[in-house]
C-alpha cells in the first residue's frame, strides 16, 4: 500500500481508494502512537475548569451585540438544556462577569477571565501542534488574536443558526396550507442548519488552531465527519438522560454529571481524531515508501539527489519554468518526503535556491550557481561537509592525524584507491 505513489494509479477511484485506506491507517496509527485518548482526558479536565470562563466570554461578546438571550435559548435547545444545568451555568457566568467587573484591583478580574480562556485554548493548540508534528507554537500576540477571533466567532455562528432557524420556521408557517410534508421540511431544515453550523465550526477550528498551513479540503472533510458525529453524540446523550430519568429520583442533580463528563470526554476525543484525520489527509503522500526511506542506502539517496539536480539544471538551461517539489515527485513517481528532504539539503548547501512562479504560492527550485561550475565532486563535497565539524574538545593525536590524512585524500579525489589501514 505504501510502496506505490498515487500518481502511478491509472484511475481516479483507485487513487481515492488508496487515499481513504491510507488515511484510516494513519488515523489509527496516530491514535495509538500519540495517545489521543489520554490527551482527550487531559483536555476534558481543562475544559471543566474553563467552561464557565469561556461561556462568560461568549456571553460578554453576545451582550455587546445585544443577543445574549439568543445564546441562552440555544444552550437550552442543546444537550445542556436536557440536563437542566443551563440556569445553574448561566447564574455562574453572571456571577463570574460581576466578579470580573468588580475586582479588587482595576482590571484584575478581566485579566483572570482572559487568562483562563487563553490557557485552555493554548492547551488545545499544543495538542493540535503535537498531532501535526509542529515544534513551535505561535507568538503570544498571534495566539491572543486567534483565540479572540474564535471566541467572537462562536456567538456569531449561534446567532446565525438561530436566525436561519427562525427564517425556516416562518417560511413554512406562512405557507397556505400546513401539510405533513411541510412540517417534515421544517424539522429537517432546522436539523440541517444545526449540522451545517457544526460543520463550519469544526472546519474553522481545524484550520485556525494548528500553527501550520492547513488546506481547506483537509479541514472540511474531518469537519463534516466529526461535526456529524458530534451532533449524533449529543442526540445519544439526550436519549440516555431521558432513559435514566428514574435515576435522578435517587441521585438528584448528580445523575447528569457522569453523562456530562462522558459527553465532554468523547467530544474532546472526536475533536482530536478529526485533527489527526486532517493531518493524515494533507500529508498522505508523506508516508509513501516510509519503511524504505528509513533503510535507504546512502548511494541510492545520492543518486536520486543528483538526478533531481540534473533535471532542474536541464530545465533551467532550456529556459523552462521551474518545478515545485510536488511536480518533481509526480514526474518520476518519487515519494514527496524524500524529494523535500533532498531539495532542502541542496538549498541549505547553496546548490539550489527557492523561487516562486508568478501567481503560484508553492516554492520552485532553480540552480543557485553557474551550471557549468556544478560538478558531481563539488556537489558531494558540499553535502559531505554540511553540518558541524571538529567540535571535539580533546581529540587524540592519532585521531587528528587520521583527519588530516582523510581530508587530503578527499581533496585529491583518491578515496577509492586508498587502502584504509596502510595509506590512510
Amino acid at each position: 500500500m505504501w510502496r506505490r505513489t498515487t500518481t502511478e494509479l491509472d484511475t481516479w477511484y483507485k487513487r481515492l481508494g488508496y487515499r481513504i485506506i491510507r488515511t484510516i491507517v494513519l488515523v489509527v496509527r496516530g491514535f495509538t502512537s500519540k495517545n489521543l485518548n489520554d490527551t482527550a482526558k487531559a483536555l476534558t479536565f481543562s475544559l471543566i475548569f474553563a467552561v464557565v470562563p469561556i461561556l462568560a466570554m461568549v456571553v460578554a461578546v453576545a451582550k455587546g451585540f445585544g443577543v445574549a438571550d439568543i445564546i441562552e435559548k440555544q444552550l437550552n435547545a442543546s444537550f445542556l438544556g436536557e440536563t437542566n444545568m443551563v440556569p445553574t451555568i448561566m447564574a455562574m457566568v453572571e456571577r463570574y462577569l460581576e466578579t470580573a467587573q468588580g475586582g479588587v484591583f482595576i482590571g484584575i478580574g478581566i485579566l483572570i477571565l482572559l487568562w483562563a480562556v487563553y490557557s485552555f485554548f493554548q492547551s488545545v493548540e499544543t495538542a493540535f501542534n503535537r498531532i501535526w508534528n509542529v515544534k513551535k507554537s505561535r507568538s503570544i500576540l498571534r495566539q491572543a488574536t486567534t483565540y479572540i477571533a474564535i471566541v467572537v466567532l462562536i456567538p456569531v455562528l449561534i446567532v446565525c443558526s438561530a436566525g436561519l432557524n427562525i427564517f425556516v420556521r416562518s417560511t413554512v408557517e406562512s405557507a397556505i396550507q400546513a401539510t405533513a410534508f411541510l412540517e417534515f421540511l421544517q424539522t429537517g431544515g432546522v436539523k440541517f442548519l444545526q449540522f451545517l453550523m457544526c460543520w463550519l465550526l469544526f472546519t474553522v477550528m481545524y484550520i485556525a488552531v494548528p500553527n501550520t498551513k492547513v488546506r481547506f479540503m483537509s479541514a472540511l472533510i474531518p469537519g463534516i465527519l466529526m461535526g456529524t458525529l458530534f451532533q449524533l453524540l449529543q442526540m445519544l446523550s439526550v436519549y440516555l438522560i431521558a432513559l435514566l430519568s428514574r435515576t435522578s429520583i435517587v441521585y438528584g442533580a448528580f445523575a447528569t454529571i457522569p453523562i456530562l463528563m462522558t459527553w465532554l470526554q468523547y467530544t474532546s476525543l472526536l475533536i482530536l481524531i478529526g485533527a489527526q484525520m486532517s493531518y493524515a489527509i494533507q500529508n498522505n503522500e508523506e508516508f509513501e515508501y516510509e519503511q524504505d526511506l528509513n533503510t535507504m542506502s546512502r548511494r541510492y539517496k545520492d543518486f536520486i539527489m543528483l538526478y533531481l539536480l540534473s533535471t532542474i539544471i536541464k530545465r533551467f538551461e532550456a529556459d523552462e519554468a521551474p518545478l515545485t517539489a510536488h511536480e518533481l515527485a509526480i514526474r518520476d513517481h518519487l515519494p514527496i518526503r524524500l524529494v523535500n528532504r533532498l531539495l532542502g539539503r541542496m538549498v541549505e548547501t547553496g546548490i539550489l535556491r527557492e523561487v516562486y512562479n508568478e501567481g503560484d504560492e508553492d516554492k520552485c527550485y532553480q540552480p543557485a550557481l553557474d551550471t557549468h561550475k556544478i560538478s558531481v565532486g563539488m556537489v558531494m563535497e558540499r553535502i559531505d561537509a554540511q553540518g558541524t565539524e571538529l567540535f571535539l574538545q580533546a581529540p587524540s593525536p592519532e585521531m587528528q592525524s587520521f583527519w588530516e590524512s582523510y581530508t587530503k585524500v578527499k581533496e585529491t579525489n583518491k578515496t577509492l584507491n586508498q587502502i584504509l589501514v596502510n595509506e590512510l
